[in-house]
């Protein structure tokens, strides 16, 4: 049992907003996933790329990981840090190279997201302690998704907390089990799409990748998977432009959607919902089984 929560802003009045709505609906959720959280948001898009990293150990590690970064690529660098996170803001023909960089500079280091407007913070805790410690509330994008974990097929570690990040500016969060992640995590690794845990949510989140680099739009890769994972599973997913959802045909695991003029909005359950402006006004319903929903800018 975990809880997923999803917020797509189409007023951009209330953009400065949106890490605090996300975070109320967030923790609403706790007793769903008392384990670890995490949030993705997505942020304006500047003319650099951004990589989000974790670290256990983050005073050593970043003190001076943007001069060392920059001086392997030969490139400026810029670090921002938020407690046990940092983004680096890289230029953007320069992401593969950040990449394999920081696994020989600080093999300790996790990396949580990459691409232009999508940052990452998750951690093992309650998820107002992981909100906290990130600073949520005070964030600003245009939409964003969630997750409070209850571990069932995985240690409760970092790695194994949402949202999972396999494409640049795409993430997935998840509520449910997928039984044929180990067949399909070989197929998509030998596909050369990476894949870094052996959680089964992160195999989705790369089947998704997969689908979308081989020229799917998020809505036919959201269909796709209908046919091709097997196991129950609500799934949300965001993009650089907007964010879709998906429920497996049987749709045992609950899902509550709310719209107005003003967003869109997911949670596992409506009290998650219940603060939002407008919520009384909104049309809310339950997403039916086998039926893919996107918004997009």
């Amino acid at each position: 049992m975990c809880g997923i929560v999803g917020l797509f802003l189409k007023d951009k009045t209330l953009e400065p907003q949106l890490g605090a709505m996300l975070t109320d609906m967030l923790i609403t959720m706790t007793d769903r996933g008392p384990d670890s959280a995490g949030i993705a948001i997505y942020g304006p898009v500047g003319d650099q790329a951004k990589l989000t990293v974790q670290s256990d150990n983050p005073d050593a590690d970043f003190q001076t990981l943007a001069e060392d970064l920059a001086d392997v690529l030969t490139s400026p660098v810029s670090l921002g840090r938020n407690d046990t996170h940092a983004v680096l803001s890289v230029a953007n023909d320069k992401v593969s190279a950040a990449r394999q960089a920081l696994r020989e500079l600080r093999p300790g280091l996790r990396i949580m997201s990459d691409g232009d407007a999508i940052e990452i913070y998750k951690e093992v805790g309650l998820p107002r302690e992981v909100a906290e410690r990130f600073q949520l509330t005070s964030m600003s994008g245009s939409h964003g998704i969630g997750h409070t974990r209850m571990a069932t097929e995985s240690a409760v570690t970092t790695e194994g907390a949402h949202p999972f990040n396999t494409g640049a500016d795409q993430c997935l969060v998840h509520n449910g089990s997928l039984s044929n992640h180990n067949a399909l995590r070989r197929k998509l690794m030998r596909e050369g799409v990476r894949i870094e845990s052996m959680n089964d949510t992160e195999v989705g989140a790369a089947y998704l990748t997969w689908r979308m680099q081989n020229g799917a739009t998020l809505g036919e890769a959201l269909e796709s998977s209908l046919e091709d994972l097997d196991g129950f599973f609500t799934f949300v997913v965001g993009t650089k432009d907007g964010f879709g959802v998906v429920r497996d045909p049987i749709a045992c695991k609950p899902a509550v959607m709310a719209e107005t003029d003003q967003y869109v909005a997911f949670g596992s359950e409506y009290r998650a919902l219940v603060n939002l402006p407008g919520i009384e006004d909104a049309r809310v319903w339950e997403p039916e089984p086998a039926t893919v929903y996107f918004w997009s800018r």
